[in-house]
Parts: C-alpha cells; structure tokens; sequence
C-alpha cells in the first residue's frame, strides 16, 4: 500500500515518526513523508524515503494563507495518489481530512489538543465544525489519552465507535537504556520546546526559589527557544534567566540520551499532553519523573511508584514537589527511576503502537 505521513514539520517526523515509518516499509508498504521543510527532510531521504514539502505556517491564522495550504496539499495528496494518510500534529490532522481523496484511508493522531484547546476562544469555536468534518472521513481517530478522547467525542467532533487509544507514541527500548545516577538528586532536567504552555515559567520560578535554598541544585532546559509560536519565551527573557544563573539553557539537540543519562530527575510540567515522549524516553532510561497533574502527564507519571505529581500553573506546588525529591535519598531515587523503566516496558513499548497501525492498514 502507498502511504503518507503527515505532520506540520519535518524535524517532527525526523524525531517521532521515524521508526513507525521503518517498520510499515519492513511490511511491505511504500511510505511518503509530507511536511514543511525545515532542515531534517534530509534525515528522511538519507533513511530512503520520498519527502514532499508542503508550504504551511506552524503558527498562522491568516485565513488566506492557511486556504492556500489547504489547496496545495490537497493537490499534492491528488498528485501522489496515497492509499492511506497518517497524519498528525493539529494542523496536520485538520487539514488532512479537509483535503483528502474519497478513497484514501485516513488514520488521523490526536497526539495532544494543543494551544486551541489549552486557551480556548473565538478560534476555537471556529475550528470546532472543521474537525467535525476533517475527523468525519477517517477510518479511525487515534488518541494517546483518555482525557483527550473524551473531550472530542463530548464535543461531539468524533463518534466514541470510530476511536482507539494508544499507548503515545511508545519509546524505543533498546535505543533508550537505564542509565541511573547514585547520588543525592541535583540535576532536574526539563525537556520541552520553551513555551508558555510547557510550564516554562513555572519551572523558572521553583528554581529561582531552590537556587537559594541549595546553591548546589542545577535546573537545565534543553528545548528549542525559536519556536513560532504566540506562547514562546522572548529570547530577552531566556536571556535574563540565565544572565541571573537561575537555570542553563540547551538548544535542541539531535540525541537527548547524554543530557538524560547525567539527570537525576526529569520533570515536565506542562498544561496537557498527548503522551509526553520526553517522559517517556526519561523513563525508559530509569529516571524518576516530576510533572503536573494534567492529562498525558498522569498516564506516565504514578505518584508513589516513579515520581510526583503537582497541581499545574502553580510554581509554589512545583516548588515543593521539586524539594521532595530533593529530600530523596539516593537508593530512593534509584527505585523510583527503576519503576519507570519497568512501567514503560509493560505499557510503552514502541511495538505495541506499530501493531496498532499495522492491524488498521492490513
């Protein structure tokens, strides 16, 4: 079968899709990327895939420019003559399902709600019949939470029958290895694009406060800080954080492992999730986690058995989560990042999501 895999750039492919992809080629199938290009269309070729760059603007609400998207991909789906789309990312769903073929076998991945549904206004409610209709032609609507499912059959955007949940986007298990520390913890870690939304500030705030408390602490984003986005960090304020030593700042990085393997907790506390990919590499690599108690966080994170959960927008609870685990002794910690390697190899495993999808395009 000819496939295409859609989502709104090519670094997000590179990054998450990469593997799926493999592993549908090792089928038998013929897959197509189609995305922006943004620089890591390169890894895909070099991986011996077709990409088709597709003009579209991550972030905009221009009407016209977002109809001229639409119209181009779909000529280039027209064009391509896809059996099947697997599409991803808001825009990539959305957009997916307006422009498709009648004969296409659409499996669209609801990976998160995104900023729309975050901060919901006028936009929101705009977007709402769009869905209706783009999720109407598919095959079935992927959720990675249950949350999130039942949001979009509440609203009424999906029927509960045509819905399946999957357990995110899984995680590599052999490419991501424990690698535990022994010591006291001191190195939190967060690993998200520098947004509003991820919890950016909040994390900023709690090591503003433990930096005085314990001189010794350091708190490391490592994320893109260019990202096109209304709730991105203004690079003056990243650079005001740093010039006050409150936290260190990684640009985006094509492996993460050696940042996660010198962590000795990674915490996320972010507004929602799909499933955080970034908590599930931590895990799988034996670290204990500190997120927010949203949707996506709570389904990786088990209070108790591989970490802590905190109310979200809310730096004093984050705070005081990040001293409990400060408080942890070593062979603590070392249980609790023991956990998360084991919850993920019995509910994460990437293969169980490359079954799923094989099993919908058999």
């Amino acid at each position: 079968m000819r496939l295409a895999i859609l989502a709104n750039s090519a670094w997000y492919l590179q990054n998450f899709r990469l593997g799926l992809a493999r592993h549908l080629r090792e089928l038998g199938h013929e897959v197509i990327f189609i995305a922006p290009a943004d620089g890591y269309e390169t890894r895909l070729t070099d991986a011996g895939f077709a990409f088709h760059p597709w003009q579209l603007a991550a972030g905009g609400t221009r009407p016209l420019q977002e109809l001229r998207s639409l119209v181009k991909l779909r000529g280039l789906l027209r064009r391509l003559q896809v059996q099947a789309l697997l599409s991803y990312t808001p825009k990539g769903n959305l957009y997916g399902g307006l422009a498709l073929p009648s004969c296409t076998r659409f499996l669209p991945n609801v990976s998160g709600l995104g900023r729309l549904f975050i901060e919901p206004g006028l936009l929101t409610q705009l977007v709402k019949p769009l869905y209706r209709l783009a999720l109407g032609r598919a095959a079935c609507v992927l959720f990675q939470n249950e949350d999130d499912r039942a949001v979009f059959v509440g609203l009424g955007l999906v029927e509960l029958a045509r819905t399946r949940r999957l357990p995110g986007s899984g995680v590599d298990l052999q490419h991501f290895q424990p690698a535990p520390r022994h010591g006291p913890a001191r190195r939190f870690l967060m690993v998200a694009r520098l947004l509003r939304d991820k919890g950016v500030h909040e994390f900023v705030a709690a090591a503003r406060v433990l930096k005085q408390e314990r001189p010794d602490c350091e708190f490391v984003l490592l994320g893109s800080s260019r990202a096109a986005n209304p709730t991105a960090v203004p690079a003056a304020e990243l650079q005001a954080w740093l010039q006050a030593g409150w936290v260190q700042h990684i640009e985006q990085v094509d492996d993460v492992r050696p940042e996660l393997a010198r962590a000795d907790c990674m915490v996320l506390p972010s507004y929602r999730e799909g499933v955080p990919r970034s908590l599930l590499e931590a895990a799988a690599m034996a670290k204990p986690l500190l997120a927010t108690d949203v949707p996506g966080c709570r389904d990786v994170v088990r209070p108790g058995l591989n970490g802590w959960l905190c109310a979200p927008r809310n730096s004093a609870a984050l705070t005081q989560a990040l001293r409990d685990a400060l408080a942890c002794p070593p062979e603590r910690l070392q249980a609790l990042g023991q956990a998360s390697r084991t919850l993920v190899e019995q509910e994460f495993d990437e293969r169980q999501v490359f079954a799923a999808y094989a099993e919908l395009l058999r």
